[in-house]
């Protein structure tokens, strides 16, 4: 037994141009909008038994993956999961885990001048004006704008995203994310921030532990007022899976053209969880389906 411990093309933008398509999603039921309990779950991943399985690779187009079972912490099927890879937006995922933790989220952040050149996601912050820190949560988690992660990043760094990646780091440290380096709060960064399909699956997990991270990854639309002159804004989360495919909920995609498509999710059915992790995918929603299922299947669920 091996044990870990440790706790356009854009799929990303796809979800956004069927806005006005999606039907509006059915009420939520107490177990949907439930966090993933930390009773009585272990603090690390052990491989059950042919998780390496090869007859399920050429199945999908991922260059790595890990599906597991949130409950026992089994990984139940990967490939290449301890491979080093660019994340993209996934890295979101820490920034928003960071962020959460520091508190006082009713509280406003205000938009550094770095903030508003990112490209190419943004929600069109304007300089020097304060946004709620929740409103900017919902925002990078929900349609990964990237001025809006870094503007949390400069805030909970105190001025600094230099002293925020340290704070992520030691979060990736805290949790035993050993293949992790973060040096980016959006995920643009594809040389230096790295991790692996194992330590997403292991961040997803215990960042679903969060009642207010839950909550916006679970969240599949959301209208916000907004300053002048838009009034108004609808956004639409990114996770398709989350209309597409029974017992979704949460938790973020990523997309750039070195990382390729990206995609974490959790899903609930008859009573099991499963999070699973695809990176490097061509095809991220056809991908996680098949993925998503086979582990089902191996929990006998």
């Amino acid at each position: 037994m091996v044990v870990f411990r440790g706790g356009s093309s854009d799929p990303e933008g796809e979800a956004v141009a069927a806005a006005t398509t999606l039907a509006p999603p059915p009420a939520e039921t107490a177990a949907d909008s439930a966090p993933v309990s930390t009773e009585e779950r272990p603090a690390f991943l052990v491989y059950a038994e042919g998780a390496h399985d090869v007859a399920f690779e050429p199945r999908l187009s991922a260059r790595s993956y890990i599906a597991v079972d949130a409950a026992t912490g089994r990984i139940l099927i990967a490939r290449r999961e301890r491979q080093r890879r660019p994340i993209a937006s996934l890295t979101k995922i820490m920034t928003a885990l960071v962020v959460i933790e520091a508190g006082q989220l009713a509280g406003k952040a205000q938009v550094p001048a770095e903030a508003i050149n990112v490209e190419p996601n943004r929600e069109g912050l304007v300089k020097g004006r304060w946004y709620p820190r929740k409103l900017l949560l919902y925002s990078a988690l929900m349609v990964s704008a990237n001025d809006s992660a870094v503007t949390l990043a400069y805030d909970a760094g105190r001025g600094s995203v230099t002293r925020f990646y340290r704070l992520m780091n030691r979060k990736a440290r805290q949790l035993g994310l050993t293949d992790t380096t973060y040096h980016d709060a959006s995920g643009l960064n594809d040389e230096a921030n790295v991790s692996s399909a194992r330590d997403q699956a292991i961040l997803s997990r215990a960042a679903l532990e969060s009642p207010v991270f839950a909550s916006i990854v679970r969240t599949r639309r959301r209208l916000v007022d907004w300053p002048p002159p838009t009034y108004r804004k609808e956004w639409v989360n990114h996770n398709r899976m989350l209309v597409s495919y029974p017992g979704t909920f949460g938790v973020k995609t990523g997309y750039t053209t070195t990382a390729g498509g990206c995609l974490a999710v959790a899903v609930r059915r008859d009573g099991h969880t499963v999070i699973a992790v695809v990176l490097g995918s061509k095809h991220i929603w056809a991908d996680m389906p098949r993925l998503v299922d086979e582990a089902f299947a191996r929990m006998g669920g």
